[in-house]
């Protein structure tokens, strides 16, 4: 049986045209205004590439740092020793350590939000790849995340820093922000990933690149957008 949809989703959703594809800035004032719980949602963008994740040329990853943040600010875990150890701590890291926090998560520990690390602790961290990589926080170098420049990541994370992958269906989600934040930090939160996304393109992908992009809020329904105006 299909669920069923709750009377606030129902009143949100016939405010949506589904037929149309809305300017961006219309897009995200309309995914603000019929959000319909009452707590701040996170908005989050949705879009479909002409691309097949199944080559490896053709495979999407990587970080992109949001100018407005998401709204949320993450617990980061740094695995380091010595003096990276101090300057991630120095950058504000939630949770430093070495051997003693891979035995932590092991036993079933995950009170943080994103992992980094440093190169030479990836011998360690690697035997979590069972527990982390599913919930896609194994650290990663395409996503900048095992880095020697341990401050540098922490701040860039602590910042709004998202990252983004393509599914097995050519689909990228990225968060964007939050119901509360005002049309113009989406908007250009919006922009942000979208140029990313471009900039991206593999060279091996043909056709058109850019084929859907949507945005909603967490319970709200999806609203279109126009790729009008983007170039692949």
């Amino acid at each position: 049986m299909p669920k069923k949809q709750g009377k606030k989703f129902v009143d949100a959703q016939k405010q949506v045209d589904t037929s149309r594809n809305y300017p961006a800035g219309e897009a995200l004032e309309l995914v603000q205004k019929v959000a319909p719980a009452n707590f701040d949602e996170t908005v989050e963008v949705a879009v479909r590439l002409g691309v097949d994740p199944r080559k490896a040329d053709q495979q999407i990853r990587g970080a992109v740092v949001l100018p407005h943040g998401t709204g949320k600010t993450k617990r980061v875990l740094v695995f380091a020793k010595g003096e990276k150890a101090k300057e991630a701590e120095d950058a504000g890291a939630d949770i430093i350590g070495e051997e003693d926090l891979v035995n932590r998560i092991q036993q079933g520990w995950l009170d943080f939000d994103v992992v980094v690390a440093t190169p030479d602790m990836m011998a360690q961290v690697g035997k979590l790849g069972r527990v982390l990589g599913p919930r896609g926080l194994m650290p990663n170098p395409k996503t900048g995340t095992v880095t020697m420049d341990v401050a540098q990541a922490v701040n860039e994370i602590k910042a709004g820093k998202v990252e983004y992958r393509v599914e097995k269906a050519g689909n990228i989600h990225v968060p964007i922000g939050k119901v509360s934040f005002d049309a113009q930090q989406l908007n250009e939160n919006l922009n942000t990933v979208i140029d990313t996304l471009v900039k991206a393109k593999p060279s091996a992908a043909k056709g058109v690149y850019m084929r859907n992009i949507s945005v909603a809020s967490s319970m709200g329904p999806g609203v279109k957008v126009s790729t009008s105006g983007i170039n692949v």
